[in-house]
């Protein structure tokens, strides 16, 4: 009989590591993203029901950004995973929010 571990079975799910961090904290700022994902969203009368997770790191300390931008979901969504980590700073520009 088989154990376990010789199934080469691993969790799907992403970890992210460090502190919440409010968007507004970070906007302007350069930070490094270092992974990302998208889920259903607990909120669903903004955007477009899904959370777009961010793990970041600003001044050599890792955090997680939550956010319903559909924007920043959309933009990261083209970034290669080769491209992962990069450098980026989040903009607010009119209404909504961008990476630059």
């Amino acid at each position: 009989m088989k154990q376990f571990k010789e199934m080469g079975i691993t969790a799907e799910r992403k970890s992210f590591v460090g502190d919440k961090i409010k968007l507004e904290r970070i906007l302007n700022r350069e930070i490094t993203v270092h992974d990302f994902k998208v889920e259903p969203s607990k909120i669903t009368d903004k955007g477009n029901g899904k959370c777009l997770y961010l793990q970041i790191e600003l001044k050599d300390d890792k955090h997680v950004v939550f956010t319903s931008s559909i924007y920043l979901q959309d933009m990261i969504g083209q970034v290669p995973r080769s491209d992962f980590p990069f450098k980026t700073t989040i903009v607010k520009v009119n209404d909504h929010f961008e990476f630059t």
